[in-house]
């Protein structure tokens, strides 16, 4: 029977912490998946994993550290000794060395393995304990944090991406519709080993920012400049999206801060649809262009006001 802190390598003074800690590190360490046709390996892998199961059970450790069980879990003294003859009941070697029940009196001693099998609940083993004496449910690995930044236009397009886990193992992502900054997703079964099988994966996204693109709710916001005669005239203009160049038909007379709707160009929404690019007009006029210096100067409409609505 092994001593379980030594097992785990900890202190009997050890928190929980650490010795979660060192069973995380052994259980890397030692794993099957890792050390195939390493039956030494395996060997001690149970055995730390019998030690974790024991320590972090505050019951069964208090128990062990009182000196009430030993290290695998089976009462240290589980019945008390009386005498052969004492009128207490107790416990004594039966015929051919048997263990029997004293009742006291002259109650004859026999085989119990049917009386532990009632008390336990299975047939009794080798030690004359019943196999499925103080199991519980095993603990699964750790669960294991990733951060993933996502470009822009990817979250907008939900298009895959892929990610390296701490074994190694690369996977393509699906990214949910909604996806946005602080969105967590779940990958069952990708987080570290343990006793109980693995743990999870847990992925935040991060949506990377955009040079010339920014995020309204569902919605993409652009400013694109045209130049004069495109707005004063109207015309038809290439503009970008997440999807690609579209053509976008600028009206005639248009000013700056004039903002288009361009359907569907936006993220994709959990209810299955998708919101809208919203492209804001800038007019860009040249720098010292003396040709358009001179146009204004003689344009009749320069002297109007156009913001005699503020009352200024």
């Amino acid at each position: 029977m092994a001593d379980p802190y030594a097992t785990l390598g900890v202190a009997r003074s050890a928190t929980e912490a650490d010795i979660k800690k060192a069973y995380r590190k052994l259980a890397k360490e030692l794993h099957p998946d890792r050390n195939k046709d390493n039956k030494a390996a395996s060997d001690r892998f149970s055995k730390v994993t019998q030690a974790y199961d024991l320590l972090t059970d505050k019951d069964k450790r208090a128990r062990f550290d009182r000196g009430e069980i030993d290290g695998d879990g089976n009462p240290a003294s589980p019945f008390g000794y009386g005498s052969a003859g004492g009128g207490g009941g107790g416990f004594r070697a039966g015929p051919g060395g048997r263990g029997g029940f004293d009742m006291g009196g002259d109650a004859q001693s026999g085989d119990f393995s049917d009386i532990f099998e009632g008390l336990f609940g299975g047939r009794s083993n080798a030690g004359g304990f019943a196999s499925g004496f103080g199991k519980r449910p095993q603990p699964k690995g750790g669960n294991v944090a990733y951060k993933l930044k996502v470009p822009f236009e990817d979250a907008a397009m939900l298009s895959p991406q892929r990610i390296t886990l701490a074994d190694g193992k690369t996977i393509d992502l699906k990214l949910p519709a909604g996806v946005d900054t602080g969105t967590q997703m779940r990958l069952g079964g990708k987080g570290d080993p343990g006793p109980g099988g693995p743990g999870d994966a847990i992925v935040t996204i991060e949506v990377e920012p955009h040079r010339f693109y920014t995020r309204d709710g569902d919605d993409v916001r652009i400013d694109l400049p045209v130049n004069l005669a495109e707005a004063v005239l109207g015309a038809k203009v290439r503009v970008p999206t997440v999807e690609g160049a579209v053509m976008l038909s600028v009206p005639k007379g248009a000013s700056s801060g004039k903002t288009l709707r361009l359907k569907g160009r936006g993220f994709h929404r959990k209810d299955g649809t998708r919101g809208d690019q919203l492209v804001t007009l800038m007019i860009d006029l040249p720098a010292d262009d003396a040709e358009l210096t001179a146009f204004v100067e003689d344009w009749a409409g320069r002297t109007a006001d156009p913001r005699a609505r503020f009352g200024v």
